[in-house]
């Protein structure tokens, strides 16, 4: 007999694991069309809050290790997104910038943040939830964050 906390069902990461497959995957077809995957849109998302960053400051923002975040970057500067130079004042750092393209993408991408809070709302996430949904997975962030620092 399987003890309970080893069911599949009772397991916090399960239920994060596959919320986040999922919803990763309702971007697709609003991505798909502007040659985007899921991971480039985050970076668009760091660069559209704040451009011309070292790529260090995005795999920070992101969760993520340069090494992951590199080859998006390469993708996106291939696609004309973004471009990629030297850091001015340190040379060992790599800056990223939007391109007219990148900065363009953002009008066009303008109703993905509420196509996909609709496709995710449910009778427990509404609008009016949401501030405390991200405050609990915020706090489950950090808290991991810290553990493998």
């Amino acid at each position: 007999m399987i003890k309970e906390e080893f069911k599949l069902d009772n397991q916090l990461c399960f239920r994060l694991y596959t919320a986040s497959r999922l919803l990763t995957q309702a971007y697709h077809p609003f991505l798909a069309g502007h040659g985007l995957t899921y991971p480039q849109y985050l970076v668009l998302l760091v660069l559209w809050e704040k451009d011309a960053q070292p790529v260090n400051d995005i795999a920070k923002r992101l969760y993520l290790e340069t090494n992951t975040v590199t080859p998006l970057l390469q993708r996106m500067e291939k696609e004309g997104i973004i471009t990629r130079a030297r850091g001015k004042k340190d040379a060992r750092q790599t800056i990223v910038t939007l391109t007219r393209k990148g900065r363009d993408i953002q009008n066009k991408l303008s109703d993905v943040p509420f196509a996909l809070a609709g496709a995710a709302a449910c009778a427990s996430i509404t609008p009016e939830t949401l501030p405390d949904l991200y405050r609990m997975l915020d706090d489950i962030i950090e808290k991991l964050g810290q553990a493998s620092s």
